[in-house]
C-alpha cells in the first residue's frame, strides 16, 4: 500500500526480456534504499513492483507481461517517480494508493496557470465511472485532487512543489500515463452491486 507522495525521482538504468515479461534495473536517484530488502515493494510510476535485487543506489524488479499490457513507462532512460511501502505508522499524506494501475491515460491538455499547470487526461471509458469531482486518483503513482470530471476526461492543479519532485513537469499533450482510480469508489461500486443483486 502507498500514498501517492512521490519519495524520489529515479530513472529506468536497463532493461533485459525475462521469462514472462521483462527486468528493470532502476537508478533510484534520491531514494533512500538503506532500509529495503528483497522482496520489497517499491512503486514505480504507480505500478508496485517487487524487488528482487538491490546493488547500491540501484534495484532491479520483474515485470510481468501482463503489467506491461496494461501500463505505460518503463522504457530505458524514462524518469520514473519512486515509493517505497507505506507503514502503517506512516502519515497519509495523499490517498490510499494500491499500486495496482486500472489503465493508461493520455495527457489532452497541459498549460501554464500562474505558477502552476493545468493537466487534463482522457482515461478509458471504463474507468470514467470511477472519477468524480474532488476526488483522489493516482496519475504515474502522484496523489491528485480532481478539479473537474466530464465524461471521460478530468483535469487536476498541479502545484509547484509537484512538478519539482514527480515526474509530471515532463508531460505533454499525447504523452500517456499510469492511471489508478480511487480504492473507496471501486468498494463502493461492488457494494452497490450486491445489494442490488439481493
Amino acid at each position: 500500500m502507498f500514498t501517492g507522495i512521490v519519495q524520489a525521482r529515479g530513472r529506468i538504468a536497463a532493461s533485459r526480456p525475462a521469462k514472462e515479461g521483462v527486468r528493470l534495473r532502476i537508478a533510484a536517484g534520491g531514494l533512500d534504499l538503506s532500509d529495503v530488502a528483497i522482496g520489497d515493494s517499491i512503486a514505480v510510476s504507480g505500478c508496485c513492483l517487487t524487488v528482487i535485487a538491490l546493488n547500491g543506489q540501484d534495484f532491479e524488479v520483474d515485470v510481468s507481461r501482463e503489467t506491461l499490457d496494461c501500463t505505460s513507462g518503463f522504457e530505458v532512460g524514462r524518469e520514473v517517480n519512486l515509493e517505497k511501502a507505506l507503514r502503517l505508522a506512516d502519515r497519509l499524506g495523499g490517498h490510499l494508493v494500491t499500486g495496482h494501475v486500472d489503465g493508461v491515460g493520455e495527457v489532452v491538455r497541459f498549460e501554464s496557470v500562474g505558477e502552476s499547470r493545468l493537466l487534463e487526461i482522457r482515461v478509458p471509458p471504463p474507468l470514467s465511472r470511477y472519477i468524480a469531482r474532488k476526488g483522489s486518483v493516482s496519475v504515474d503513482g502522484v496523489s491528485l485532487t480532481l478539479n473537474t470530471a466530464d465524461g471521460n476526461v478530468f483535469a487536476v492543479n498541479l502545484i509547484p512543489h509537484t512538478l519539482m519532485v514527480t515526474t509530471m513537469n515532463g508531460l505533454r499533450v499525447g504523452s500517456r500515463v499510469n492511471i489508478e482510480v480511487d480504492l473507496i469508489a471501486r468498494y463502493a461500486e461492488r457494494l452497490i452491486a450486491r445489494t442490488d443483486e439481493e
